[in-house]
């Protein structure tokens, strides 16, 4: 059950001291790197397995309808505010989209996407993402790099202006929120459900593309996406979803994360417009250092 919500301002005594944000950063090197996508969709479904977060999501957005375009539109904001010019005032931003979203659960009690706890649920699960995402398919990260990505975490966070009551301070702590969270408190809600049906079910011809053609492709384009989009999950994950998975489809995962990490140095040699998305890569050129 949600909490009740609170005024962002409310911080509940200040931020833990977190590591800058900028181009010598973990999460500027990572977190615009195209190869965040080969974990497939694993922070949006998990942040959807929060009941509230979820909620929300089902009635206050067109997820169901424009599940690409509402992508499309989050992702910007998202990405300033870690790397832009005023990235305070572009947390505020996003913290103040969600003002509006609230309401109340299946069983009566009331939700907001401005609960801190609510709130910090979405933040972590790009953090997680990122995190995994790195460790499985660019580089190993040490122990010491995992918790160097979650100090700047925070700094990211106190950008939203939203309070940190109960946040994790140490990667650790970190480390026991989610994995608490993946045990106790997420469900296969429907929001979370529909953003991974296509795994099991197989995309629908996109109109642009003939239906011969669609026809030449569709098998091995559901392949690559059903292995990414489940595999990038976490094991309760899929057990929770209902999600099928087996020893030989991870392993054949498990050979294509080795295969990514060991092309990394090809991978940094290509242009940076083919690597970064265009907002760190902007980013980076500001403070005229390459991405």
């Amino acid at each position: 059950m949600e909490t009740h919500e609170r005024d962002p301002a409310d911080r509940g005594g200040e931020h833990p001291p977190g590591l800058p944000l900028g181009p010598d950063s973990l999460i500027w090197r990572y977190f615009g790197d195209h190869r965040m996508a080969l974990l497939g969709p694993r922070a949006a479904v998990l942040q959807n397995m929060l009941p509230a977060l979820g909620q929300g999501v089902e009635d206050h957005s067109v997820w169901f309808a424009e599940t690409l375009a509402r992508l499309q539109r989050s992702i910007p904001p998202i990405f300033d505010t870690v790397y832009g010019v005023e990235p305070e005032s572009s947390g505020h931003e996003v913290r103040d989209f969600h003002r509006t979203i609230k309401g109340r659960l299946p069983d009566g009690s009331p939700y907001s996407a401005l609960n801190p706890d609510t709130f910090y649920w979405a933040h972590a699960c790009f953090v997680e993402h990122l995190i995994t995402a790195t460790d499985t398919f660019i580089k190993r990260l040490s122990r010491a790099e995992k918790e160097q990505v979650f100090a700047e975490s925070i700094t990211w966070y106190g950008r939203y202006g939203v309070s940190s009551r109960g946040t994790p301070r140490t990667y650790a702590e970190f480390e026991s929120y989610f994995a608490q969270a993946l045990e106790e408190r997420l469900v296969a809600h429907r929001t979370a459900a529909y953003g991974v049906g296509y795994a099991t079910k197989g995309w629908p011809r996109p109109r642009r593309i003939p239906a011969p053609v669609w026809w030449l492709v569709r098998r091995p384009v559901n392949a690559v996406s059903s292995s990414l989009t489940i595999g990038g999950m976490p094991p309760r994950g899929r057990e929770i979803l209902g999600l099928p998975w087996d020893t030989t489809r991870e392993r054949r995962y498990q050979r294509f994360a080795r295969l990514s990490r060991g092309l990394d140095g090809a991978y940094r040699r290509l242009p940076g417009r083919l690597r970064v998305h265009v907002i760190p890569l902007r980013a980076y050129l500001r403070e005229g250092r390459s991405a």
